[in-house]
Formats: C-alpha cells, sequence, structure tokens
C-alpha cells in the first residue's frame, strides 16, 4: 500500500466502523456526474470538525483503484446508484494531506519539492517504464504517463489550504505552493490527464487581485454551499434520528448547536453532535478544535464598526455584510466585512444568503466568542456588561423604574442620534442590553410563537439555570404605554408555550415615547391558574 498513489481504504474503513457514522455517500453521485466535465474540478471549504478529512477518505476509499471497497459501500446511500459499480476502485487516485505532508517535509519552503518527489517515486512504481529520469513535477509525471497510456487521474487534496493560512506572510512559499496548483489544474493541459478533482479546506481558492488563482474551480463554501449544501456537516433531520438512536433531547440539541442556514437545510457541527450524543452532556466542544487563538487578533482589530457588530451579534441580533471582497487569505484585510467573512469561513459566525447577513449560529459558538473577547477585555464589551449586569438584576428583582432606567441609559449611549428614532432601535437596543444575561439564558428569541401571537423577545433560561432563573417575556411599544405592552402579553397568553421549560416566568412591557425620549416599564411575575 502507498502513502500518496492508491493509498487504499483503511482511513476510511475506520470512520464506518466508529460508534457514529452518518451516511454522507451521497456526494459519490454528485462527483460521478460531473467527472470528465468542465465542473470535475471541485474546492469544498468548511470549518474545522465539519468532517472535511472523512470526507476525503471516503472520496480516496471509492474511487482508488488499490483497493476493492465494494464491502464497504455496499449497504449506503451511493451503492443505490446507477453507476456506483461504473465508478468503483477504478481509477488512479493520488491523495494529499498538505498539513501532514508540510510536517513531515520538515518545513513550509519544502513542502512543494517533496510534494512532488515522492508522488513521483510512487508513480515510477506503477509505470516504471514510462517515466524518464528527468521528470521534476507530479503534475509533469502524470501528464507524461497520459501521453503514453491514456490514464487520467482523480486528485484529492485534504488541508489544501493549511499553506495560505499558515504562511501567509512568506510570499516565496505561497508563490511555489500556487504555482504547484497551476501546474496540477490550470489550462488546458491538466484537462488531459485530471478526471475529477477534490480540495477541502477551510478557505476557498485563494483571490490574486482580482482574479482567482484557479478560477476553473467549482467553489462550495459557507457562504456559497451549492448542491453540496447536505453534505457540509449534519442536517436537522441526521441529528433527529441520533437524537431518537441516544435518547438525547432534540431540543437541547438544536439550542445548542444548530443554526448554519446553508441552502434549504439547518446545518450542525457533526464533532459537537457526536460529542453530545457520546456524552450525553451539553457544552462547548469548539474549543477542542484548535481555532480559538486563531481568531483573537482578527476579533480585535481596529476596523470601524467591528467590535460593535460582535458585541451586537453576541446579543443575538444580526449584521450585514459584504462578502465579495474577502480575499480568501488570512492577511489582506481591508474593513470589518473580511474579518467577519472569514469568520464566516471559520465557522464563528453563520450566513444568510438571501438577506446577506452575518449572526452567531448557536449556544456554542456564542460561549467561545464571548471567551475570546473577555479575554482580550474590551473596554466597549466591560461598559456593555457592566450596565447589563446592572439591567437584569433590576428585571430580576422586578424594579420597574430602574428597569427602565438602564434600558434608557443604553438607548441613549448606544444608539446613535440618526437612528435614535427608528422604531427598530428600541428592539436593537433590547437584545444588546440584556447582554450578561447570555450567561444563564440562550440567545433572545425574537417573534416567538407563544399563545395567541408572538412575543417580542422571550429570554428562555438555560436547563441548568432552570431552577434559579425565570423565563422573560418580553413586549415592546413605541409611543404607546407600558401597560398596553404587558396587558397585551397575558392577553395573548405568551407564556403558555413556556411552561414546558420552566415554571417560573416574568412579564415585562416596555414602551418608548418619542416625544419625551423617556422610556417606561411594567413588570409582573407569571401566575399560573391551575385548571
Amino acid at each position: 500500500m502507498r502513502r500518496f498513489v492508491n493509498p487504499g481504504n483503511t482511513a476510511f474503513e475506520v470512520a464506518v466502523n466508529s460508534q457514529i457514522y452518518v451516511d454522507k455517500t451521497g456526494l459519490l453521485a454528485y462527483t460521478n456526474s460531473v467527472i470528465n466535465t468542465k465542473q470535475a474540478l471541485i474546492c469544498s471549504s468548511r470549518p474545522r470538525r465539519f468532517g472535511k478529512s472523512i470526507t476525503a477518505d471516503m472520496l480516496c476509499a471509492y474511487y482508488s483503484r488499490g483497493c476493492d471497497s465494494d464491502s464497504i459501500f455496499a449497504s449506503y446511500e451511493i451503492a443505490k446508484s446507477d453507476y456506483y459499480k461504473k465508478h468503483l476502485n477504478q481509477y488512479d487516485v493520488i491523495y494529499l494531506d498538505i498539513q501532514w505532508c508540510m510536517m513531515d517535509a520538515g518545513s513550509a519552503e519544502q513542502t512543494v519539492s517533496y510534494l512532488n518527489y515522492h508522488v513521483i517515486e510512487e508513480l515510477k512504481e506503477i509505470y516504471p517504464q514510462i517515466l524518464p529520469d528527468g521528470i521534476r513535477t507530479a503534475y509533469g509525471a502524470m501528464s507524461c504517463i497520459n501521453a503514453q497510456t491514456g490514464v487520467k487521474f482523480i486528485v484529492i487534496i485534504d488541508e489544501w489550504d493549511v499553506l495560505i493560512r499558515d504562511e501567509a506572510a512568506n510570499e516565496a512559499v505561497l508563490q511555489d505552493y500556487i504555482n504547484f496548483l497551476r501546474g496540477m489544474f490550470k489550462g488546458s493541459e491538466p484537462t488531459k490527464f485530471i478526471a475529477l478533482a477534490y480540495l477541502t479546506g477551510i478557505l476557498p481558492i485563494k483571490k490574486l487581485k482580482t482574479q482567482s488563482a484557479l478560477n476553473n474551480f467549482m467553489q462550495f463554501t459557507m457562504i456559497t454551499p451549492g448542491v453540496l449544501a447536505r453534505y457540509i456537516g449534519f442536517t436537522e433531520e441526521e441529528v433527529g434520528k441520533l437524537c431518537e438512536q441516544f435518547g438525547v433531547d432534540f431540543r437541547e440539541v438544536k439550542r445548542w448547536y444548530d443554526g448554519y442556514e446553508l441552502g434549504d437545510y439547518h446545518v450542525y457541527n457533526p464533532n459537537a453532535v457526536v460529542n453530545a450524543m457520546i456524552n450525553k452532556s451539553f457544552q462547548s466542544y469548539w474549543s477542542q478544535t484548535g481555532t480559538y487563538e486563531s481568531i483573537v487578533p482578527f476579533i480585535n482589530m481596529n476596523f470601524d464598526g467591528l467590535k460593535t457588530a460582535v458585541i451586537e451579534m453576541l446579543s443575538g441580533s444580526t449584521t450585514q455584510i459584504n462578502v465579495n471582497s474577502f480575499q480568501n487569505d488570512m492577511v489582506n484585510f481591508v474593513d470589518k466585512d473580511d474579518v467577519l467573512t472569514l469568520l464566516v469561513h471559520l465557522g464563528y459566525l453563520a450566513y444568510n444568503q438571501n438577506m446577506q447577513y452575518a449572526y452567531i449560529p448557536n449556544e456554542e459558538i456564542r460561549q467561545e466568542l464571548l471567551f475570546a473577547v473577555r479575554r482580550k477585555k474590551w473596554s466597549e464589551l466591560n461598559l456593555f456588561l457592566q450596565d447589563s449586569e446592572e439591567l437584569l438584576d433590576a428585571t430580576l428583582d422586578m424594579d420597574e423604574e430602574a428597569t427602565a432606567e438602564k434600558i434608557e441609559k443604553i438607548h441613549t449611549e448606544y444608539v446613535s442620534a440618526i437612528q435614535y428614532n427608528n422604531e427598530n432601535s428600541l428592539s436593537c437596543v433590547l437584545s444588546i442590553a440584556y447582554l450578561s444575561a447570555m450567561q444563564y439564558y440562550f440567545k433572545p428569541i425574537r417573534e416567538l410563537p407563544t399563545g395567541r401571537g408572538f412575543a417580542d423577545f422571550v429570554f428562555i433560561p438555560k436547563k441548568e439555570y432552570a431552577n434559579e432563573y425565570p423565563a422573560l417575556v418580553t413586549e415592546l411599544k413605541w409611543n404607546k404605554n407600558a401597560q398596553t405592552a404587558l396587558n397585551q402579553i397575558k392577553e395573548k397568553q405568551y407564556p403558555q408555550s413556556l411552561l414546558q421549560y420552566t415554571g417560573q416566568i416574568i412579564l415585562i412591557g416596555i414602551n418608548y415615547d418619542k416625544k419625551t425620549k423617556e422610556h417606561s416599564c411594567k413588570i409582573e411575575r407569571f401566575e399560573r391558574v391551575l385548571q
């Protein structure tokens, strides 16, 4: 068994034999459909722990003629495909894990020469009479073999972007590596010897100025997932089945790990879900991915509006972003949109493609980002947290005057003069105002269907705090009065649907008087009426 050319199926077999394996072999039906077409060059980027390496191992096990994988795939979705047998173990596969190769090469500078040397040596073993001694590149060797035999290759590259990320400031390394990729995939010659290419990593293909270095690739990302959306992580249907199998509360899994909207699918981080199923514990497993330290410098960049946007999203709001200027590397940042776009690719933010806004997808990520910004001791965050903690205390103490005073203070100091009298500003500021509640509550739910209508804001306590902290049901009014807001909560029976989470519920009515710019508040404890 070789390391780089036709390495076999043992890596994928390990995944299939694991305690939890979710069938993603349907992806192979798509790759089969594009073999030997203009769409045969694929770059599928996704965050760490979203199954990149397992997918690469699956492709290798299915296509490589260096093994017999029928017994592995026979019970999975791909086996139902009409072209299952046609492509099964029929190709010479070149499989490269760039991160591993870089470590084995000894340095980033030696990585490309390492790749060329070892791929050529293994190809010489398979085609000893074809390759002359003067061949210097892997793609040159593949071209030579194709010219004499007609053989076409499938190239699978895992962690394709590790040099782009880790050696972002090393122009010589970047240029050497990009030239290697160009030689492998760019132009008319590679179309003769490449049947299919699949690159996977965190970042999309790097851009050079306004042109892509490899603009002939089909790109599937966390921003534009396309037809591969359901293969990027676990879908809601798949998570639901796992919850039934392992006896885990699906509602809690959804609150902790749902949130990525990819096409028509809600997608979950596989690593988090697997850990939650096995450990029966809801917590952040994200810190185990090793990306935390890498994002701290980015969220601390001094771009106008960046820190404000992060604070807004921590509070449960969204922020509009322009994802088009990002250069797909970790050096060339022009504004906050570039940083936020990177965070989408890293998985720290989710992106709504239709509405073009970013947001924090779930409780797991919220905890990681809160930890990150607290470690940086942002003065902006510290000021918000101080006021927010005082507001939460006043609300829980049912101190109406202090609650109104704190909301008014945050409204005045946070919202710009231009936006101050905008009707949406009070909603925005309310989510920001209760930022400190995120330690005890899930993110505020906007327009939650409750009773006979939709409550403006609902804060549901986390399971571990449900006995200590009540649910908060908040109704906002504009130029009316706080009692009207409170009456609406009771009349429309908003609290009824919250009794499944906690028996303690506080009702909060808030009004903003546009003329006087004053806030008023009415607070009552919900009394459950026994039938």
